[in-house]
């Protein structure tokens, strides 16, 4: 019975894992640029709902969309009001660019998580789930809204697969994390991209943050653990491999259900680590990646 149990609800944070990654991995492979105000823009979704359902008493449908809503926006403000001022600074060198930005996501995160905590608190917020009851399965009962989640997450990444390999902005996205030159030499404009992809990763995050606080709950001090997660798992999987992110995202899943269970949840992040230092110490480009 335990393995089973250890087999559905790891592969529900498995899945969330997975979501709230591709975001984060797409944003690297497109525009190089680690966004570690990642955790702040998902728990920023997560309150924005519950506070539309708790205060606004919004039906859990509208409460969601407004969560991404609010993500979306999010993204869009970091993009605009942090990364691209750097990134067109005449006055900082192009080899210091990435420090800057680095610096200035990291700070703006920061920012995000004080203002969560000044306008609701630190105390942990959950967000009514949609489909409520629980399911059993051979003798296992498990939240319906853990397989909600879980399925969610799987309908959004293949959503995703299809936008970036079926569609015509989806294949330019693709080939601007190729060679971003060569896109402009096609005759498209970069930065119309990049707003693209930054938005395709608001909608991404907001939706990871919402099941989040479905599944789980978060408060502010989430911000921090989220943003490691994330990035532990893009690292591991390959810097910019969007497919080494999926299977990085079940394997650390996993491995913290595992520690949950057998050992204690105070620990569940320490396994993962540890794989993220070896894996580093043999291959430094991560499973998937190329550099």
């Amino acid at each position: 019975m335990l393995s089973l149990q250890i087999l559905i609800d790891g592969f529900a944070i498995s899945a969330l894992y997975a979501l709230g990654a591709t975001g984060f991995t797409l944003i690297f492979g497109v525009s190089g640029v680690l966004n570690l105000s990642h955790g702040a823009i998902m728990v920023l979704a997560a309150v924005a709902a519950w506070a539309a359902g708790s205060m606004l008493q919004v039906d859990h449908y509208t409460g969601a969309l407004i969560g991404v809503a609010v993500a979306l926006a999010a993204a869009l403000i970091t993009y605009f009001a942090v990364v691209q001022p750097i990134q067109r600074s005449k006055r900082i060198p192009n080899e210091e660019k990435e420090i800057f930005v680095l610096t200035g996501t990291l700070l703006w995160g920061i920012m995000i998580q004080e203002v969560i905590a000044y306008l609701f608190t630190n105390n942990a917020k959950t967000v009514l789930p949609i489909i409520e009851g629980v399911v059993t399965v051979l003798g296992v009962r498990t939240p319906k809204n853990e397989w909600f989640t879980a399925g969610v997450c799987c309908v959004v990444i293949g959503l995703l697969w299809l936008l970036v390999n079926r569609t015509r902005t989806g294949k330019a996205v693709l080939a601007a994390s190729m060679n971003p030159r060569g896109v402009t030499l096609l005759g498209l404009e970069l930065n119309n991209i990049y707003i693209v992809v930054w938005a395709i990763y608001g909608v991404l995050a907001g939706i990871a943050g919402v099941l989040l606080g479905m599944f789980l709950g978060v408060s502010s001090y989430s911000v921090g653990p989220l943003t490691a997660s994330a990035f532990s798992i893009v690292v591991l999987g390959g810097l910019g491999s969007v497919s080494g992110s999926l299977i990085a995202a079940f394997v650390v899943g996993y491995l913290e259900t595992l520690t949950a269970y057998l050992v204690s949840p105070a620990y569940r992040t320490i396994p993962a680590l540890l794989l993220l230092v070896f894996v580093m110490y043999i291959r430094p480009q991560g499973l998937l990646g190329r550099r």
